[in-house]
């Protein structure tokens, strides 16, 4: 039990001690020669700028450590550089508590929604950051809306349903905001083959000879947002159904148009909607090399008098163009398509963040509900986003949305069932890892998509030591101005290395350099435990920021000295050059053995009370009788206890009674000193003790009850086995005689029937019976056979 748990006890020191090694290990691998460099390795890095710092054989890199192992070996915490990271709120505008029924109305640049707008963070490599975000979706919240309708043929029932949607959307929209604008905008397809018909009759009217339709075209803005429904249904009204030839549209060309020309749209910084009307698919990027169009889509704005005049030029866009160009702009889009393209628009709705796929009756009758609970989804989820962030840094989110709902990883960007007048908060993470090449400041913005709000968050990476600001350039203390001094070492110059820039970098490897790193003429360059750097030798760092090489040959350590009870130098000094520098009052070479007598003291102030020497602290009793930590106790001197005065002399025992050995304490429950004993008494029987001394007055005697005496021959079993060895012995010879008898019976009957072999015949007829007699060996043979017509009938014996 006690080795198992020293076992135990010596295997978490490992582990901690192999953990305490790994986590010290970053800051020393990296080698670095500056405070700059040490810094960006890890958060836990600090620097030492005590100019004595150093030990002899120690390059600059040993600066660079953990605060801990710093300040171990010496460093001051005042002279340990270990700046931290830092966030400062810039601008902190509150969110704002608008009311619908409010007389006063607030203009759009005057809602804020999202909490804080503008934050600089200081990173220091490895150090996160966090700070908490809010945002909290306003009431009476203005909104744009642009109706982007196909007005391919097959659209003509639907564009007779939208041509007073204008003043029903207006009316419904009035329940959710009374700042409400509606725009509209049609396509039809790319003005060239094989879309449509180039013919001069085709180009006039694209339709059959009795159906009167207008020329084909790319994208029209038909009408700017305005605040108007009347004149949103003027216009439409006035609309005319045009045709092309294949089925897939190019409403991703109109989209596009939608998206990039703010200005001729008239989009507002609010809520931007996009409606899209359709009950065909669309052509994306690659579909225009049929038309002979190969370059890519620019993403810019080409309208002309409301017309799009670049679709015969540009491809159309891609996916990806198209999200980015939306997400960009804060457009959300409502893809209001027909029962049979629903599979094909949810499939698009899934690549486009902040989009809605609704279902659009063959005469478009349904299209304000459509409008309406599309809109009431999309304004239900917030979804962050960021733009792109610099090389090494990181952001992770975290959402704690409605109710206490809590979200990491990717679902950590989003909140959903937001009502109007909901907040909800995010935490956000951000770290860097490196700094920058160029080490200047980097800004990124975080929003909600579909949103005009966001947040600026400028990046300030901490790449330097505040005492570097304080160097000495061309300082004489560097080989006479071969570098930099700051922080306590040299920074060197460019070609120069070495503790003090010493050396240049060409002459780094040579014989004469390294004769002065070979201790005694030796072959071994520092020892075989550090490098020879401009004939100076520069000792290995060991993972534990504990144990060191040094020397002027890194010949020696501090952690290859004698261990006692697992501990370097026994806990009770210092290891240097391999030896042992014991404390006070303990020698060895372990430092394991303690000076001090005052254990050994006995009562009579005697030391080992005159029957023993003291070593280490313990009493070695040179009498044998005599044991205990001090060797005064003597159970069997003559005369401790006598039967008739144990009362009277043994009072001072604390009398214990077990019932068996398993009870006695052992050694090893005890912190205090006790004996195990046992004695014969006249009856030649054992008993056991124990004997123990606690607090130096108390005497603690546990006897075993239950003597252990020779026991007395059993009879019964004596009897039992006598009877059976003579029954068994009788078997034996019974079964030794029948095998004799045996074998005896079958030599006699192998000799007869050798003679039977050997034997010569003879036949005569019996003068009475008239039998054949055959005679063996003749007349006289004592033995016959009596035949009756040459067949034995039985065997005759004749005398």
């Amino acid at each position: 039990m006690d080795l198992k748990l020293l076992s135990i006890a010596t295997l978490l020191g490992i582990l901690c001690s192999c953990s305490a090694q790994q986590e010290g290990s970053d800051c020393i691998k990296a080698n670095a020669q500056s405070c700059g460099e040490c810094i960006q390795v890890a958060e836990k890095c600090g620097w030492c700028t005590d100019a004595d710092f150093l030990k002899q054989g120690e390059s600059k890199s040993a600066r660079c450590d953990e605060l801990k192992s710093l300040i171990t070996k010496g460093c001051s915490k005042a002279k340990i550089e270990n700046p931290r990271g830092s966030i400062s709120i810039d601008k902190d505008k509150p969110v704002t508590n608008r009311m619908k029924d409010v007389a006063e109305k607030l203009k759009p640049d005057q809602i804020t929604q999202i909490q804080p707008q503008k934050l600089t963070l200081n990173l220091r490599s490895g150090e996160a950051q966090t700070f908490k975000l809010k945002f909290k979706r306003a009431e009476d919240y203005p909104i744009d809306l642009y109706y982007l309708m196909d007005l391919s043929f097959s659209m003509k029932d639907d564009l007779e349903n939208v041509k007073n949607l204008g003043t029903d959307l207006m009316r419904e929209m009035q329940e959710i905001t009374s700042d409400f604008r509606i725009g509209f905008g049609s396509f039809v397809e790319k003005t060239v083959m094989p879309y449509i018909s180039t013919t001069p009759a085709r180009l006039l009217n694209p339709c059959t000879s009795n159906e009167n339709c207008t020329s084909p075209f790319s994208y029209k803005n038909v009408l700017k947002l305005t605040e108007n429904g009347q004149q949103f249904n003027s216009l439409v009204s006035k609309q005319q159904i045009s045709g092309n030839l294949d089925s897939p549209e190019g409403g991703f060309d109109a989209i596009m148009q939608v998206a990039v020309c703010g200005d001729a749209i008239g989009w507002r910084n609010v809520t931007r909607l996009l409606v899209f009307s359709t009950d065909a698919g669309f052509h994306f990027a690659g579909d225009g090399k049929l038309g002979g169009i190969v370059l890519p889509n620019d993403g810019k704005c080409h309208l002309e008098n409301n017309m799009y005049t670049m679709s015969h030029y540009y491809d159309y866009p891609s996916i990806a163009h198209l999200v980015q160009k939306l997400s960009d702009n804060n457009i959300q889009t409502i893809f209001a398509v027909t029962e049979e393209f629903q599979p094909v628009y949810k499939e698009l709705k899934n690549l486009i963040p902040k989009s809605a796929v609704g279902t659009l009756s063959s005469n478009s009758s349904n299209v304000i509900k459509l409008i309406i609970d599309s809109y009431n989804s999309l304004s239900s989820e917030v979804i962050l986003e960021n733009n792109k962030v610099p090389e090494g840094v990181s952001i992770k989110y975290k959402s704690i949305c409605k109710n206490g709902m809590v979200g990491t990883e990717e679902n950590g960007r989003k909140c959903s069932n937001i009502s109007i007048g909901d907040e909800v908060s995010f935490d956000i993470t951000i770290e860097s890892q490196k700094c920058p090449s160029q080490g200047k400041s980097e800004t990124i913005r975080i929003k909600p998509l579909g949103f005009n709000e966001d947040v600026e968050i400028v990046l300030n990476f901490i790449c330097e030591c505040e005492c570097s600001k304080g160097g000495e350039p061309l300082s004489k203390i560097c080989h006479n101005g071969n570098g930099t001094f700051e922080c306590g070492a040299c920074r060197c110059n460019e070609g120069r290395i070495g503790r003090l820039c010493e050396c240049s970098t060409d002459e780094v490897r040579t014989d004469d350099l390294d004769g002065n790193c070979r201790k005694d003429n030796g072959t071994d360059i520092c020892s075989n435990n550090g490098d020879c750097v401009c004939g100076t030798c520069e000792c290995k760092k060991r993972e534990n920021p504990e144990e060191r090489y040094s020397g002027k040959f890194c010949e020696c350590d501090n952690f290859n000295c004698d261990r006692s009870n697992n501990k370097l130098c026994g806990g009770h000094g210092r290891c240097e050059c391999r030896v042992c520098i014991c404390d006070a009052n303990y020698t060895g070479s372990a430092c394991d053995c303690s000076l001090d007598t005052s254990t050994c003291l006995a009562a009579n102030k005697q030391i080992c009370n005159g029957r023993g020497t003291c070593e280490c602290g313990v009493c070695k009793c040179t009498n044998p009788k005599f044991q205990g930590p001090t060797c005064e106790i003597c159970p069997t001197c003559p005369g401790v206890c006598k039967k008739d005065t144990c009362q009277r002399d043994c009072s001072y025992f604390n009398l214990i009674r077990v019932k068996d050995r398993d009870k006695l304490p052992q050694p090893a429950d005890q912190s205090y000193p006790l004996s195990h004993c046992k004695e014969r008494d006249a009856n030649d029987c054992w008993f056991y003790y124990t004997y123990a001394v606690r607090n130096d007055t108390m005497r603690e005697v546990y006897v075993v009850e239950t003597l252990e005496c020779p026991a007395g021959p059993d009879i019964i079993p004596i009897v039992a086995g006598v009877v059976a060895g003579i029954v068994l012995i009788g078997l034996a010879l019974l079964l030794i005689w029948k095998l004799l008898m045996i074998i005896h019976d079958r030599r006699e009957f192998a000799k007869f029937e050798k003679e039977k072999m050997n034997a010569k015949w003879d036949t005569v007829r019996h003068p009475i019976t008239m039998n054949k007699i055959a005679w063996r060996g003749g007349p006289d043979s004592r033995s016959a056979l009596l035949f009756r017509d040459t067949r034995c009938i039985r065997p005759l014996v004749c005398s």
